[in-house]
């Protein structure tokens, strides 16, 4: 039997939603829904797209930055995750690009400058939006323990459970466009 080796035999996830599992071991992540942005042999980036904030709204970011919120709706502010919880991202469309714009592969691109925002005020930017304050991150080799721990999922990454589904419905609805129903899932790891 072949061994597989991490180094060359690498399945980098980029793309794809990252899902607790029942049982999660970090009740920070319990029920989420990670939009896997960036994942390679430093490790990973995510965007936690299944809670929003109480303490902030869209048109409180952009008054914050100064930017007049024009035609942009006021709506919630997802919480992306743990880590610098002030920093902003913007996950969207393909139909807009900008300075420092990058693709999330089968989901849309991912947008981190105020011009995303001034865009969208101005009703000139993409078509489908997400603003997220604060980030998921692991480090090199970190996410793929956590997967063996029976930590996540990585489901397909579907732009239509990202962008057309309400935030506290995104869990459930990742599960079952992948055909599980996840109450059927062991809350424990087991060992073969």
């Amino acid at each position: 039997m072949a061994k597989f080796n991490y180094v060359t035999d690498a399945q980098y996830l980029s793309g794809r939603l990252l899902l607790a599992m029942p049982g999660m071991f970090d009740p920070r992540f319990d029920h989420s829904v990670n939009a896997l942005c960036i994942h390679d042999e430093n490790g990973a980036f995510g965007l936690n797209l299944g809670r929003t904030r109480s303490d902030v709204t869209f048109h409180a970011v952009l008054a914050e930055m100064g930017i007049d919120p024009g035609q942009a709706p006021d709506c919630a502010v997802l919480d992306g995750g743990p880590v610098e919880q002030g920093r902003g991202f913007v996950l969207h469309s393909t139909d807009w690009d900008g300075p420092g714009t990058i693709p999330v592969p089968a989901i849309g691109a991912l947008s981190t400058t105020s011009e995303v925002l001034r865009a969208i005020a101005a009703g000139e930017g993409p078509r489908q939006w997400l603003m997220a304050l604060g980030y998921a991150g692991w480090g090199a080799g970190q996410l793929e323990d956590e997967m063996r721990q029976h930590g996540w999922y990585a489901a397909e990454g579907r732009a239509a459970v990202v962008f057309d589904t309400a935030t506290e419905a995104r869990w459930l609805a990742a599960w079952a466009a992948e055909g599980i129903d996840p109450a059927a899932l062991s809350p424990d790891i087991g060992r073969a």
